[in-house]
């Protein structure tokens, strides 16, 4: 074990300075700026929100500063971890009462219930993520096909540019009560796969995100080189032929623009849509802090706000790399 771990120390010894040996002095302070730089601006941020926060009172006291968030982001760790245990002790005494019923009775009819106890801050995350990656997912299975569409029939997107102009500033917190109203009207069932509010907050960030997308699908395709275009139709391709050999290489780039910016869009607006929903999860944690009023309901909303936003900063990246990595080679 000491020499195998002896030889994984000599190993990323030797990489490390073959990696470092291989920066030239420019090289090296252009690394140490992309590196220092964000992080002299985040701690200027911490001191600058610090010594702020103290100076603005509200109703429910001072505004919390870094120290007041952080402790209160281990305390609802602390919940989470509580709550699991206890969901892990009633799902066991469940188990047991129904072994102990199979033993006196093989065909009884037994069942395990789910835990009814509140979802906490980390499961409210998970369902929001859900909640985000359905509508977006949702949203570019409707985009991408008619942007190709729209792009290839300029007659067409002439038609239509016009509503895509008009319903595309269009707040969610207009689209939610005709989502609601629509979904409550159509979706009826006795044992429901998705709950309604689900439904409705996935459908509300369908409707916000899908034009960046369709927009510059819609333009990527029209964008397509004309001589491309030209030895299309000198080679007589089929039209799938034409659109999986000719556009969509050309267009992929401006496609993943648009996803990009659609789940930017997508992540912001279902916030707003699982506040007025009651959907569980972040945007209904936000609200449910709001009416609490307790004297740390303030510090777990700005907890909930730096989650938003690293959350929405992840994603970003994931797209990102995503884009770097998809070439299309059809």
């Amino acid at each position: 074990m000491t020499t195998l771990s002896a030889r994984i120390s000599q190993s990323m010894a030797s990489g490390s300075r073959q990696l470092l040996s291989g920066l030239q002095p420019g090289e090296w302070l252009s690394q140490g700026k992309q590196l220092l730089l964000p992080l002299v601006g985040i701690l200027v941020f911490l001191g600058f929100w610090h010594l702020a926060a103290p100076q603005v009172e509200t109703s429910l006291g001072a505004f919390p500063g870094p120290v007041q968030v952080w402790e209160q982001s281990g305390q609802l760790w602390q919940e989470h971890v509580s709550q699991r245990e206890r969901a892990d002790k009633f799902i066991t005494m469940q188990e047991e009462r129904n072994a102990r019923i199979l033993a006196d009775n093989p065909e009884a009819d037994v069942r395990i219930r789910a835990y009814p106890g509140a979802p906490t801050f980390l499961d409210q995350v998970v369902t929001s993520l859900l909640t985000v990656l359905a509508g977006f997912a949702l949203a570019s299975l409707i985009a991408v096909p008619l942007g190709i569409v729209f792009g290839l029939n300029r007659y067409f997107q002439a038609a239509v540019n016009p509503l895509i102009q008009i319903f595309k500033p269009v707040s969610p917190l207009a689209w939610l009560p005709l989502v609601t109203m629509v979904v409550s009207a159509t979706y009826v069932s006795d044992d429901p796969m998705f709950e309604k509010s689900f439904l409705t907050s996935m459908i509300t960030v369908t409707l916000c995100s899908l034009w960046p997308t369709l927009i510059n699908t819609s333009v990527g395709v029209a964008a397509v080189n004309p001589d491309l275009l030209n030895v299309s139709r000198v080679l007589r391709l089929s039209f799938w032929t034409h659109v999986r050999k000719v556009v969509l290489p050309s267009s992929v780039p401006m496609i993943f623009t648009g996803l990009r910016v659609s789940l930017g869009i997508a992540w912001m607006v279902l916030i707003a849509a699982e506040m007025l929903a009651q959907s569980p999860g972040l945007g209904k944690f936000v609200w449910d802090e709001f009416q609490n009023g307790s004297s740390q309901s303030l510090s777990r909303i700005m907890v909930a706000v730096l989650a938003i936003g690293f959350i929405g900063f992840l994603l970003d990246r994931v797209m990102l790399l995503i884009q770097r990595k998809v070439a299309w080679n059809e």
